[in-house]
């Protein structure tokens, strides 16, 4: 018998207890279809939950627990609803990606058919360096990046190295030369020289390890305009933090919808698949939350799991992708996206179809 893969599992509020589970449902379909090592699942308490069970969002026997994982999916965190004690911490997501090092935020826009999109053509991948720049919660081994001198002024510090430039770049570049073959750096180095400057030729020295990838770069502010022009003709992305974080969102808006766009956070040696969406407490409960984003983040995992471990990951990553396509192209939705589909008609749907 092939050996179990250990998968940690963390439902984490809003509509996590929905999503979450439908993810785990689609990836037990998959792996099964593709005739892989079934998956083990780790579950570990995390937000609003485990401020009730073990006084604080994240315990450290979860963070213990996951130092003994390659892999695992996260659902969304509500830390705005948290008691006041823990609202001026790091999120637990972000506690997670510090910890760990998790230093590549991956985010694709592909529209999906039967999804009306601004950018019905786009399939690009967003790869944002995800432990430097301008976010304060990244900038420091202790403290924050930012502070305050005196009350009416208020200070933020940048940081950009060599080294982080170098590895987010490799991890485009490779990336890239699986796809497309294309590149585009952006920056803002007209204004922010030596950040940003910095970040623009590290990535190129890289890209000149890359012969057959062709590179371009663009001003974050101009790729923002040539995304809404023509987001077709981009293939791989690469950008630092803060200009991730804002680009990916646009663009997932134009492939579709926010809800729909995955996501992975990785290092090297370690996968968390995280929706770019927040927990949406606003529709907790009620079974109407589309899934589509956690569950492509898991085909992510996958994916890159079975890089390493076993190819049946890898093909059951495309079933799961091939699967949630066919599904929405079916006119088969949750009411985002113009449909009528609960959570768990949609989540079925898609598991038929896994098993078709």
């Amino acid at each position: 018998m092939l050996r179990p893969y250990r998968i940690g599992i963390l439902e984490g509020d809003g509509i996590g207890p929905e999503i979450v589970p439908a993810t785990r449902t689609v990836v037990d379909a998959a792996v099964e279809a593709a005739g892989g090592p079934p998956v083990e699942w780790v579950p570990l308490p995390i937000g609003t939950s485990a401020i009730e069970t073990h006084g604080s969002p994240l315990p450290d026997s979860t963070l213990a627990a996951l130092e003994g994982l390659e892999a695992w999916i996260l659902g969304p965190h509500d830390s705005a609803s948290y008691p006041e004690a823990f609202r001026g911490e790091l999120t637990p997501g972000g506690r997670i990606r510090k910890h760990f090092d998790l230093f590549a935020n991956i985010r694709p826009a592909c529209a999906l058919p039967g999804v009306r999109a601004v950018s019905p053509k786009m399939d690009l991948v967003l790869v944002r360096e995800n432990t430097e720049g301008f976010y304060a919660d990244r900038n420091m081994a202790v403290g924050s990046g930012e502070f305050m001198p005196t009350p009416d002024v208020a200070l933020a510090v940048g940081v950009i190295t060599r080294a982080a430039c170098e590895r987010i770049a490799h991890t485009a570049f490779d990336l890239a030369s699986r796809r497309r073959k294309r590149v585009t750096v952006v920056h803002k180095a007209n204004v922010l020289s030596h950040t940003t400057g910095l970040f623009r030729d590290v990535c190129r020295e890289v890209g000149r390890l890359y012969p057959s990838v062709t590179v371009d770069d663009a001003h974050v502010d101009a790729m923002a305009a040539l995304l809404v022009r023509r987001g077709e003709e981009f293939d791989v992305v690469v950008t630092e933090n803060m200009f991730g974080d804002i680009l990916s969102d646009l663009a997932a808006e134009l492939s579709g919808s926010l809800g729909t766009a995955a996501s992975i956070n990785a290092s090297r040696t370690k996968t968390m698949a995280q929706a770019a969406h927040g927990a949406a407490p606003d529709i907790a409960g009620q079974d109407c939350a589309d899934p589509i984003a956690l569950m492509l983040s898991a085909a992510m995992l996958l994916d890159r799991v079975g890089a390493r471990e076993d190819v049946y990951f890898i093909d059951a990553a495309r079933r799961i992708e091939d699967a949630v396509r066919a599904t929405v192209a079916a006119g088969i939705a949750t009411p985002d996206l113009g449909g009528t589909a609960s959570t768990t008609g949609f989540t079925e749907a898609v598991v038929q179809r896994l098993r078709a």
